[in-house]
């Protein structure tokens, strides 16, 4: 049975700076049993990151469409797991206002960091929340979960503007504040499935000291130094744009510097 101190162990075994920003992918159920749930796991979490900033994605792409297209802050659940939706609820907690790809953050310049989210017109605009973690050299802390689940990475190609990774068209979608305050947010929307072939990088990111591995719980976790991983992907997408569009694995011979 694990409890708030021994889950506290782990992330300062894990080496993540307390007094830095923290992104948290995760599976409640990889952690095993914990003595009170998952309210500990989040203070936890929030205990390691008392000095820094904690932020988890509170994502609603799956409800949020041309069918349904409002997002209400304070209401829209997420679609990312218990965690995910718990912590969106807790005091202090602020979060972003976009319609699909929202984040909550808890911490040190929370509200700087969560502000404007609705004024961009793809799910991870480099100047928004997902684009600020690369300004704050962040972590990003996978529990039980894989690169597959890496939303940043989806980022980046959008920064690189990878062919035929957002829609042609824009999706009329709109955000509702807790003020009741309605805004247009038209998005460009994440096509295909990418991000299924992410977890090719899992090798390359460990080779070249972008990812280290350890445990939470009882779950795997992967920790992320999201500087490095963008280094990464800048070079290896630049130099093959396609490289997430199929699962033919990566090929060694074109990134030498990266792939020994």
């Amino acid at each position: 049975m694990h409890d708030r101190l021994s889950l506290k162990k782990d992330l300062a075994a894990l080496g993540i700076d307390p007094a830095g920003t923290l992104l948290v992918h995760s599976s409640m159920k990889s952690i095993g049993m914990v003595d009170g749930g998952a309210d500990i796991v989040l203070d936890a979490l929030s205990d390691h990151m008392a000095e820094g900033l904690l932020v988890l994605p509170t994502h609603t792409w799956d409800k949020v469409d041309d069918k349904n297209p409002y997002f209400s802050v304070s209401d829209t659940p997420t679609c990312v797991g218990i965690l995910t939706e718990m912590f969106r609820k807790r005091p202090g907690v602020i979060r972003s206002h976009h319609p699909t790809h929202s984040v909550a953050a808890l911490g040190r310049d929370a509200e700087a960091y969560t502000a404007g989210d609705e004024y961009f017109n793809t799910p991870c605009h480099r100047n928004g929340p997902w684009g600020r973690l690369l300004d704050r050299r962040a972590t990003i802390l996978f529990i039980g979960c894989d690169l597959t689940k890496n939303t940043y990475m989806h980022g980046v190609e959008e920064w690189l503007e990878i062919p035929e990774n957002l829609t042609d068209f824009q999706h009329m979608l709109y955000s509702v504040k807790p003020d009741g305050t309605v805004t247009l947010v038209p998005q460009f929307r994440h096509r295909g499935t990418r991000s299924e072939w992410f977890d090719k990088m899992e090798e390359v990111f460990l080779e070249n000291g972008a990812m280290q591995t350890g445990h939470f719980g009882d779950a795997f976790v992967r920790v992320c130094d999201v500087v490095r991983i963008t280094e990464i992907l800048m070079v290896m997408l630049n130099r093959n744009p396609w490289l997430f569009a199929d699962e033919k694995p990566v090929d060694r011979r074109l990134y030498p510097m990266y792939c020994r």
